[in-house]
């Protein structure tokens, strides 16, 4: 999905999803972090709401399409439709909610079965600003999200922590699979490229030397 720009800087264009229980504040994270807005009530998020968000890192260009998902039991069917063609993936959990926790590890399974290590994750411990009513161990997320091949971060949309960190490094690693696979296709077409193609002739040649009227 990357498009290369004029001269030397090179435009990536990523979908980004995010998934987790309602009320983990999946939407209050990604309004902080494109819009640096925060609401204390919550509001359900409706099957998906889609953003935007412009970046430059080392120069290269970074095009944003994130998928904010509705959390709600009833809209996890509608899960692949969002995040089938997706570059990279939030899983938010609460910090306060165990369960809402034990939720990402499903989804992380969804994620890998349908897109294999083609996506990059990260895991949001979300709501530190409520760290007194923790009820997720810092070392079972963070040994969890190891296990996984995704980054954890602790996020705060409240305080606005962590929230910019996280999607920096989620754009940096998306940036390294895109160029690995580019690198990849063009080498597998420079080697296509130089194969060298054996013409069979089905015509057997005419024995060297002897004509045709040979003796008998």
């Amino acid at each position: 999905m990357a498009a290369g720009g004029t001269g030397s800087a090179k435009s990536f264009n990523f979908k980004v999803v995010l998934l987790g229980e309602g009320a983990v504040g999946k939407t209050s994270v990604v309004l902080r972090y494109v819009e640096n807005k925060f609401n204390e009530k919550h509001i359900s998020t409706l099957q998906a709401s889609f953003l935007t968000k412009k970046l430059n890192i080392g120069g290269k260009r970074v095009n944003l399409a994130i998928w904010d998902t509705a959390g709600q039991e009833r809209f996890h069917a509608l899960g692949p439709i969002y995040y089938r063609d997706s570059n990279g993936a939030i899983l938010v959990y609460d910090i306060t909610d165990e369960d809402s926790f034990q939720k990402v590890k499903n989804w992380v399974k969804e994620l890998r079965k349908m897109l294999g290590n083609d996506i990059a994750l990260c895991i949001a411990g979300n709501k530190i600003d409520l760290e007194k009513e923790r009820h997720v161990p810092v070392a079972d997320a963070e040994s969890y999200a190891a296990s996984v091949g995704a980054k954890h971060f602790h996020t705060t949309a409240k305080l606005n922590k962590g929230i910019e960190e996280m999607f920096l490094d989620l754009s940096k690693r998306m940036i390294e699979r895109q160029s690995e696979d580019t690198h990849k296709s063009t080498t597998t077409s420079r080697s296509n490229r130089t194969k060298t193609v054996t013409i069979v002739d089905d015509e057997p040649e005419q024995p060297s030397g002897g004509g045709c009227c040979g003796s008998s």
